[in-house]
């Protein structure tokens, strides 16, 4: 006897990365993915978290200016909340490092519940270091898209960003990890700038 498609399990989704360094155009390259999915008629979901307060909580902002709406969440448990309340087809996460390790273990559950999952973030901290979780999604993601920035120095690929200073601190006087996530992570050409190998110079 033929299955019935209708009750038929429905199949995994895939895993997308879009990684790089500050000033490489992650966002961009999220949002022309997103209203695409979207003019194509895809349920789409599209989340931020809302310890970027670089624009309004209910939009991804580019440091070009460029934005699109989402909903803002402040950890895993909520962004899994939010990603659980319907049945999205497409679910795209920004700035995923902020959200920490645990974000893996939603995410696969997301994908084998059958959604696409856009993930962008940085690839690295502004040490130098590879910056979880976003190096394990590349590992296991279908496709992966690493960009580069320009360096404000010579004007080669960056793939390094830096801390130069911002208002209260500056790169000798921030004793906190790279990985510890709070608001003075948080900025554009006031307090970082892209580097190339030959010209990144990580605080230790």
């Amino acid at each position: 006897m033929p299955m019935n498609p209708v009750a038929s399990p429905r199949q995994a989704g895939r895993l997308d990365v879009i990684a790089g360094p500050m000033f490489s155009g992650k966002s961009e390259e999220l949002m022309r993915r997103v209203r695409r999915a979207k003019i194509a008629g895809v349920n789409v979901l599209v989340l931020s978290h809302s310890l970027d307060t670089r624009s309004t909580l209910s939009a991804i902002t580019s440091h070009t200016g460029v934005n699109i709406p989402a909903v803002p969440v402040g950890d895993v448990e909520s962004l899994a909340e939010v990603a659980h309340a319907e049945d999205y087809d497409l679910i795209a996460i920004d700035e995923a490092q902020f959200f920490g390790p645990d974000l893996v273990v939603t995410v696969f559950e997301l994908v084998e519940r059958g959604a696409t999952v856009i993930v962008e973030g940085l690839s690295v901290t502004f040490d130098g270091d590879p910056f979880e979780p976003m190096p394990t999604f590349m590992a296991v993601a279908e496709d992966v898209l690493k960009l580069t920035a320009v360096c404000t120095i010579c004007g080669r690929d960056a793939v390094f960003h830096q801390r130069v200073g911002a208002p209260g601190h500056t790169d000798d006087e921030s004793d906190a990890p790279a990985t510890d996530i709070d608001a003075s992570h948080i900025g554009g050409l006031e307090a970082y700038v892209a580097r190339c190998r030959e010209h990144f110079a990580p605080p230790h």
